[in-house]
């Protein structure tokens, strides 16, 4: 009788073939970790890596690139919110015009509020550029009158001034100086009970207080000065001899 010699053989293959089983599987482990940083940073984990967009490209990096730059290569914009420099040289109308309604800031986006100042001025009172800038819109919105300027030196976006009900005088893409005439004030298309100027003040979609583009000594009444004083009798003159 012959004996099966394959019965023998498969129980002394078994530690081997254990063994290259554990080999194979550590191997395999090991190649999933070094992959896993990877991974992590492209779908915009702690690696930092932008985050896949809409159409498998990246979307916007950290630093607000579209492009998702790597080490934040293109500075952000500064946000809305950035103090407003103090560059305004001149009131819209006037000398100093009274305030018929301040700037009142809205709770919500959309919420009740007062965006800009409303300037006392009679029809057809010229308006002028309060800083230097460049004109990025003269036309009508909703029937009325509208000028827009770009304020130069004030960060990207750069600050925009607005003023209406206005006829424009100067064309877009013009550049303007502070106290410039830009318009003359519309009889009609005013918010205010009486005739008045509405000046606004944004940065990208965020309003502002435009009159914090004015400096101190615009905002005040300006120095004090001496007038003659009426009805009072001057005081007696006595001569007093020289002893």
């Amino acid at each position: 009788m012959r004996e099966d010699r394959s019965t023998r053989t498969w129980p002394a293959l078994l530690p081997a073939l254990t063994v290259a089983l554990m080999v194979v599987a550590v191997g395999a482990m090991s190649a999933m970790g070094a992959a896993l940083p990877a991974a992590t940073a492209l779908d915009g984990g702690p690696g930092g890596g932008p985050s896949p967009g809409p159409n498998g490209g990246p979307s916007s990096g950290p630093g607000g690139d579209p492009g998702g730059s790597p080490g934040g290569a293109s500075p952000p914009s500064p946000p809305a919110d950035t103090p407003v420099p103090v560059v305004g040289r001149a009131w819209p109308v006037g000398l100093h015009p009274s305030v018929i309604r301040g700037w009142e800031p809205p709770a919500t986006t959309y919420g009740r509020g007062h965006r800009g100042v409303d300037l006392a001025a009679a029809p057809g009172t010229p308006v002028r550029a309060v800083a230097p800038g460049r004109v990025s819109f003269a036309g009508r919105v909703a029937g009325r009158g509208v000028v827009s300027v770009e304020l130069n030196g004030t960060g990207d976006p750069p600050l925009r001034t607005t003023y209406e009900p206005v006829r424009a005088t100067a064309r877009k893409g013009a550049e303007v100086t502070a106290g410039e005439v830009i318009g003359v004030l519309e009889p009609t298309g005013s918010h205010c009970p009486a005739s008045c100027l509405h000046w606004g003040l944004r940065r990208a979609d965020t309003y502002l207080d435009p009159l914090s583009l004015l400096p101190p000594w615009l905002l005040g009444r300006g120095p004090s000065r001496l007038l003659p004083v009426i009805g009072v009798p001057e005081p007696e003159v006595r001569t007093v001899p020289w002893p």
